[in-house]
């Protein structure tokens, strides 16, 4: 069975072309920090690709084959970056991975797909033998006492509705949640109705679980990792870190272990 961004990588770019709000952010960050960039779970490069384009060195790395293939293909109509950003396909517990890097970077809700302790101690370890020691780790998240506080709903709802550039289709994108607020999983079905030429409607069903982390558990994880926080906000902007604030994005410095 084909995982979740293999089932939705070519809804992906269109789904996300509004999603920009972060990257001034990761601009004025590596212009503080410098580069090389390393980003996980860089998917098709919405990231990197900015970066790139600013002048600076990134790498990403992603284990789904449908997603880099489509970085790929945006790279090779992008000669002029090819010496800039390089990805990188394998699983990021055993990938072999030179160099130290000046920014390693978690951005959009990546930490959310590593459900056990085990696994994002392991993340953060790798990480942290990543990160240079006069450099930064950067992890976005959404709030999660945002999302805990809100009243369950079982019904699917209509999430946005975009054109698929590669044939003009409208799509109209839906999901159906439930939040486990014991193991603090919310489990998502989202549902792709892609509108063809003659009106037919193509139904695409993608379930995917997230993992929503409290602010108090990332500093456990990270300074069991080799990381101390240094600065949290409540959104790109630098917004505090309150209730009410849409994201928790966590700033943390290489320390001794």
């Amino acid at each position: 069975m084909p995982g979740f961004y293999s089932t939705i990588a070519r809804y992906y770019d269109a789904e996300h072309t509004d999603k920009i709000d972060d990257l001034l952010f990761y601009d004025e960050l590596a212009g503080e920090y410098g580069d090389p960039i390393l980003e996980i779970g860089c998917g098709t490069g919405r990231v990197m690709f900015h970066l790139g384009q600013a002048g600076y060195t990134v790498h990403g790395i992603d284990n789904e084959a449908s997603m880099l293939e489509r970085a790929h293909r945006r790279l090779d109509s992008l000669p002029h970056l090819k010496n800039q950003l390089t990805l990188h396909q394998g699983d990021v517990f055993t990938y072999s991975l030179e160099g130290k890097y000046k920014l390693t970077l978690l951005t959009y809700n990546a930490l959310m797909h590593f459900h056990e302790q085990e696994a994002q101690l392991a993340l953060l370890k790798r990480m942290r033998q990543w990160t240079a020691d006069d450099g930064l780790l950067v992890i976005d998240l959404p709030n999660a006492g945002e999302t805990f506080a809100s009243q369950d709903n079982d019904a699917i709802t209509l999430e946005r509705t975009f054109i698929e550039p590669e044939n003009g289709h409208l799509v109209m994108q839906q999901a159906v949640s439930y939040l486990d607020r014991v193991e603090q999983l919310m489990r998502v079905t989202w549902i792709y109705d892609e509108v063809t030429g003659d009106g037919v409607v193509k139904r695409t069903v993608a379930p995917v679980v997230f993992r929503y982390f409290f602010y108090p558990e990332v500093q456990l994880l990270l300074k069991s990792s080799g990381f101390e926080v240094v600065e949290v906000y409540g959104d790109t902007e630098r917004g505090p870190f309150e209730d009410g604030c849409e994201r928790m994005i966590i700033l943390a410095k290489p320390v001794n272990w």
